[in-house]
């Protein structure tokens, strides 16, 4: 009898399980039992395991093999244990020596021809292993810079399973030629939940602001760019409303410009959702910049919120954490969908349970929404011949619950551009890279004061916190105050003028918000003026 044990490891959302692979032989009947509760691509893998080892030059077992996964209650799918499993069977056989491989956390698809292919989830692969305690893992050659970024952890990249069977058995390393830069077949389809049609629209990852589209473009719009600089200093949620060819798309591509450069931290964590959507740029396994998604207006609830086959996958929500979720034409979603982003924005995640296990998906994003008035566009514009029935454009602007808007921070209306600022005669408007740098220092001022709390950003603070500890100057809230009696302000309401008075506070460098700071929160969140000037360049 021969037996041996290796590991690799199981992911449940972003979350991962290292699993021990254990293969038996004994005498009898050539089979081969895969048990552990694997799925229907996990199962596949015999094949695909005997095929590898047969074409690597190794000679395969002709006994009763048992290869177990455990701990068994896991779920276990994907084609990523099959690296695992053909050097377990080896060790079993004394191919290999057991020994060499008791400590290692293997990763990877093979071929037919014993090539190893990448993987979705390489990174929260890596990472469940080295919590775990495990210093070397294998992985496929493709994804060992991505495996890489996990500090304390040695990384072997292999091309081919007869590369690995040299270096644990001190051969010479057979040379092989290199696969084909980018992601293969089998990771393009994780780019869509199944059935949901979801367009990812990821921006690029710009080393600095000026080389995305710049703020400067966008003529006039002077209040829609200082709500959007808000927006960008404080993570605030943004609808901007509008006839079409305002300008509303044109400021929500230039958000991620303005945005900081993701901490450490927060690239890790983006990272590794998108490794396990198998979206990462190919050589570029680290994201440095807030990613930006903009799903098309017929992207369902499961694209959104995540779905698909066996355990959800991540949607839009997930993709855009820690970054812009952009939802243009939003009255043209339908319901469920816009509602079901309802508790993300609450929570900063998303719990989805299906029949196979309970995921937790991270979901922490700035969500930005484009609207037109009513159906045709022309509601607010004086004299354009709106054609749409009063009643039709009540049931379009209800499209966008109470529920959601009240979650809603930063609420604009982008006007027409006038003649003289589309012809320039009003000056250009601030780069993107003049208002990023505000936007860093506001950010930096945040970041000093919730040093010792678990918040980042100012939308993070509780609301019991804004009104016990972070307390605006004495009788700035009398105006917010006004409008709660008067219901133009709700509880939660409150909350998040609070929220967006600090980050206007930060962007003026005052050490609290005062009555002007809460005045243009106020008068952000409920589109009532307030007499707060607005000029192009302006600071708040």
């Amino acid at each position: 009898m021969g037996f041996a044990r290796t590991c690799s490891v199981a992911l449940v959302g972003v979350e991962g399980v290292v699993v021990e692979v254990q293969a038996d032989l004994e005498p009898g009947v050539a089979a081969f039992a895969l048990v552990g509760l694997p799925d229907k691509s996990l199962t596949e893998s015999r094949d695909r395991v005997r095929a590898a080892v047969v074409n690597s030059g190794a000679e395969w077992p002709q006994k009763k093999l048992t290869v177990g996964l455990s701990p068994a209650s896991v779920p276990k799918g994907g084609s990523g244990f099959d690296l695992a499993v053909a050097a377990a069977v080896l060790g079993a056989a004394e191919r290999i020596d057991p020994r060499a491989i008791a400590d290692l956390v293997l990763i990877g698809e093979l071929g037919l021809d014993g090539r190893v292919r990448p993987v979705r989830g390489i990174l929260p692969a890596v990472l469940a292993a080295a919590d775990a305690g495990y210093h070397q893992v294998v992985v496929p050659e493709q994804t060992a810079g991505e495996a890489s970024l996990v500090p304390g952890v040695s990384v072997l990249g292999v091309r081919s399973l007869r590369q690995l069977i040299a270096v644990l058995t001190d051969e010479p390393v057979p040379e092989e030629e290199p696969t084909e830069a980018g992601r293969p077949d089998a990771m393009l389809a994780g780019l869509l939940v199944p059935g949901a049609g979801l367009g990812t629209g990821l921006a690029a990852d710009p080393t600095d602001p000026s080389e995305g589209p710049d703020l400067a473009d966008v003529a006039g719009q002077h209040r829609a760019r200082r709500a959007l600089e808000v927006a960008a200093a404080g993570s605030h949620h943004l609808l901007l409303s509008g006839p079409p060819g305002a300008g509303k798309t044109m400021l929500a591509e230039r958000l991620p410009g303005i945005l900081p450069p993701l901490t450490r931290q927060e690239s890790l964590e983006v990272t590794a959702v998108h490794s396990v959507a198998g979206i990462l740029p190919p050589g570029e396994p680290l994201v440095r910049r807030a990613p930006y998604c903009a799903p098309h207006h017929s992207a369902t609830m499961q694209s959104l919120v995540g779905g698909g086959n066996g355990l959800p996958r991540p949607g839009a929500v997930s993709l855009a954490h820690r970054g812009i979720l952009f939802l243009d034409e939003a009255p043209e979603f339908s319901g469920k969908a816009l509602d079901a982003l309802r508790q993300p924005l609450e929570s900063g995640h998303v719990v989805i349970a299906r029949a196979a296990g309970v995921v937790r998906l991270p979901a922490r994003f700035l969500l930005a929404l484009a609207a037109n008035p009513c159906p045709c566009g022309r509601h607010t514009l004086h004299g354009a011949g709106c054609e749409c029935p009063a009643a039709l454009v009540r049931r379009y602007q209800a499209r966008l619950s109470g529920p959601l808007l009240d979650r809603v921070d930063l609420r604009v209306e982008v006007e027409p551009v006038t003649r003289s600022d589309l012809l320039g005669q009003g000056g250009r408007g601030e780069t993107t890279e003049a208002v990023a740098e505000r936007v860093r220092e506001a950010r930096d001022r945040a970041a000093a004061r919730l040093a010792d709390t678990p918040w980042n950003v100012n939308s993070e603070i509780p609301g019991h916190e804004l009104r016990t500890r972070y307390l605006a100057a004495p009788g700035a809230l009398a105006t917010a105050e006004r409008d709660i009696e008067r219901g133009l302000l709700t509880a939660r309401g409150l909350d998040r003028v609070l929220r967006v008075a600090w980050t206007v506070a930060d962007l003026a460098g005052h050490d609290r918000p005062d009555s002007e700071d809460i005045a243009l929160a106020l008068e952000l969140r409920t589109g009532i003026a307030r007499g707060v000037p607005v000029g192009a360049g302006d600071r708040p």
